[in-house]
């Protein structure tokens, strides 16, 4: 028979937690990857992993908070302990890949359409690997024009995110790209779970596995942790609060002569130029014979 599903079991307290907890984790993902961009090569992997970190660990959470308020009558939900995990190292895995595209190629162009591209697959495989780890008593269908939406969604947010990282522009400049990236990715999340349709088998056996309760306690001990250690990384380091490198000395910069005295003694040559003293006249042989 077709089971009712209830999506805000809790009313807006799980969507709002669930928009939060994207918000987090993409704010503290871009603004480690802005600040990969504005270091060495040398430093650049470990920022952009910790970007990866914090934007998969962030997503992963918002999944697992939004599904607390998804109920089914007649059938518990259970949920696959290595399933729902996998979800979490698929989601960080594929943003890591689209993100270090993005940090060593730029992001512009085909590096940023890639990235994106990635990027938001990885979010779509994470959504959907961890719907795959319910037991419950019954099965799932989906809607494929309704998932193919949401993986576009997906796509779309992720790319926007990759490209605002990008341009650098300071801390108020990522917050406001985190906020659209969590919209778009609860979005996302919830037109995914409007593609679902629910089939109750009725045979009233209990499923195997833990109940969303269960999962409550490590997604806040692992990476909601994890996300507030990350946090504490961006407040503590100046740099990623003002989103521009520090100002170096003339001297230093690259593509600037050390001294600029020979550039102010060009603009005043400009402007007055030196008169040209006449030689006196030399009167010379002519070559040619002369007839006397």
């Amino acid at each position: 028979m077709q089971g009712t599903v209830h999506g805000f079991g809790y009313g807006l307290v799980t969507p709002l937690a669930a928009y939060l907890m994207a918000c987090l984790g993409g704010a503290l993902g871009l603004r480690c990857t802005a600040r990969a961009m504005l270091v060495t090569r040398s430093w650049r992997p470990g920022w952009l992993a910790l970007g990866s970190a914090a934007i998969g660990s962030g997503i992963w959470t918002m999944h697992f908070v939004a599904m607390m308020g998804f109920t089914i009558e007649h059938t518990p939900i259970r949920y696959d302990w290595l399933m729902t995990f996998a979800s979490l190292a698929v989601a960080i895995l594929m943003v890591g890949v689209g993100i270090f595209i993005v940090g060593y190629r730029g992001a512009t162009g085909t590096a940023l359409f890639t990235g994106g591209t990635i990027t938001g697959l990885g979010i779509a495989s994470m959504h959907y690997l961890g719907m795959a780890g319910m037991h419950l008593d019954g099965q799932l269908t989906y809607n494929t024009l309704t998932v193919a939406g949401s993986v576009v969604i997906a796509m779309a947010a992720a790319t926007a995110a990759l490209w605002a990282a990008g341009q650098v522009r300071g801390f108020l400049w990522s917050v406001g790209a985190a906020l659209i990236m969590g919209l778009a990715v609860t979005g996302m999340h919830y037109t995914g779970m409007a593609a679902v349709e629910v089939h109750v088998s009725g045979t009233a056996e209990p499923a195997a596995g833990g109940s969303p309760a269960e999962l409550l306690a490590p997604m806040l001990i692992g990476p909601l942790a994890f996300l507030l250690l990350a946090g504490a990384v961006v407040v503590l380091d100046p740099l990623m609060v003002t989103g521009k490198p520090a100002a170096a000395p003339v001297e230093r910069k690259p593509g600037i002569p050390a001294h600029t005295d020979g550039v102010r003694t060009i603009r005043r040559t400009a402007r007055h130029p030196v008169r040209r003293t006449r030689r006196p006249l030399v009167h010379r042989r002519p070559r040619a014979p002369q007839n006397r």
